[in-house]
């Protein structure tokens, strides 16, 4: 029996993995990790009788230990639950915690040894794609991507040599403002942004959806994942979101995946590869559909596109400016502090003026985490 880790258990991810495995007799979770959320992690306790579970915030330890009347060891506290992830070697972890703070963790199940990592934690290798990749290939550890758009091209490549790749497209929706014009950017409101037209997600990767940065930090994913250099990743933009991304070869040929935008496929995927287990899932009549159709990005429109390819090209610290810059920003339109077309001047403020490191340690990515704060600060009004 296989023994599985599901970090950020009570967030979007995490709960549909549980799903997925809750009916299997081959594996056993061997322990839930979590920010603050005990109520639901109780409840997936009861459920999944994993052997330990931790929780950041004391408040919420002090709550779940005052209910919790299972055998499950819980672990209180930030640095007590990273080091006891250091140490607990298991056959497959989940990392689906969201944000930066999914990054210490990510390099911590990789140093204890873990055979595989599903990583859905996108700020391990916008951030430190480097540091990462080079540790988890020392370490023996297989990356496992549960993005769609990764998955689709992991899935295009089993039983292909990289040598024949010409380049890697990465289709995008488009987000909910593909069609307007520029000039009324001004003019988007929170609510606008956070309607995409195909996927239910959470509040802030909407909006990476809407300004189009979700495809720039895809693309800084794929380079990590498959090796690739910058200038051999595409993107395409298919409004229907059914091709998920697409490998060209050196003949011209193309590899395609298809399925319907529902994130139950890509984790299904991850977590029991090299299996693709049965889903109750409707399946894909392409008859039913109709069209595909197909277009280029708009970098005048969506300029975090550009950002995104500049900040792989130039490397070192900028790309972790790129996405700390990006969080910020981000939080601060959804709270209505600045406008929707000013997200991407302020992140292309702070990449023009921090004190650049052309390879920085795990120390140095998060100092920038204060320069960037301040930064912005002094720049949240923009003409």
């Amino acid at each position: 029996m296989k023994k599985i880790a599901i970090l950020g258990s009570t967030g979007s991810i995490g709960t549909q993995a549980l799903e997925l495995l809750h009916d299997s007799d081959n594996y056993q979770i061997d322990y839930l990790y979590t920010n603050s959320n005990y109520e639901l992690l109780y409840k997936q306790i009861i459920s999944t009788k994993p052997k330990f579970a931790c929780i950041n915030c004391e408040d919420s330890y002090n709550k779940l230990i005052e209910i919790n009347d299972t055998n499950t060891e819980i672990i209180c506290g930030l640095n007590n639950s990273l080091d006891f992830i250091k140490s607990r070697k298991v056959d497959l972890s989940l990392n689906a915690i969201v944000g930066i703070s999914g990054l210490k963790p990510t390099l911590n199940v990789i140093e204890s040894g873990t055979k595989f990592l599903a990583l859905a934690n996108k700020e391990s290798l916008v951030m430190a794609g480097e540091l990462v990749t080079k540790i988890a290939d020392e370490k023996g550890v297989k990356i496992l991507p549960v993005d769609s758009e990764h998955s689709a091209i992991w899935q295009c490549l089993t039983g292909e040599n990289n040598l024949d790749i010409s380049r890697i497209i990465l289709t995008a929706s488009g987000g909910p403002f593909r069609t307007l014009d520029k000039n009324s950017f001004k003019s988007i409101t929170v609510e606008d942004a956070l309607n995409h037209p195909n996927w239910e997600m959470g509040n802030k990767i909407t909006i990476d959806s809407a300004t189009m940065m979700n495809k720039g930090f895809e693309v800084i994913e794929t380079k990590w994942l498959f090796g690739i250099s910058e200038d051999r990743i595409d993107i395409i933009v298919h409004p229907q979101s059914i091709i998920h991304s697409m490998v060209e070869f050196n003949d011209t040929s193309i590899k395609a995946q298809l399925g319907f935008p529902d994130m139950k496929i890509p984790i299904n995927y991850a977590l029991h590869y090299p299996k693709h287990t049965k889903l109750n899932l409707n399946p894909l009549n392409l008859d039913l559909i109709g069209q595909l159709t197909f277009e280029k990005p708009d970098l005048n429109k969506f300029q975090c596109i550009q950002l995104a390819y500049d900040a792989m090209k130039s490397g070192g610290t900028s790309p972790a400016i790129l996405n700390i810059a990006n969080d910020l920003s981000v939080e601060l339109f959804l709270n209505e502090k600045i406008e929707f077309n000013h997200i991407p001047k302020l992140i292309e403020l702070c990449i023009a003026n921090h004190d650049y490191i052309s390879e920085p340690c795990i120390d140095d990515i998060f100092a920038q985490i204060t320069w960037v704060k301040n930064h912005i600060n002094k720049n949240t009004f923009i003409s």
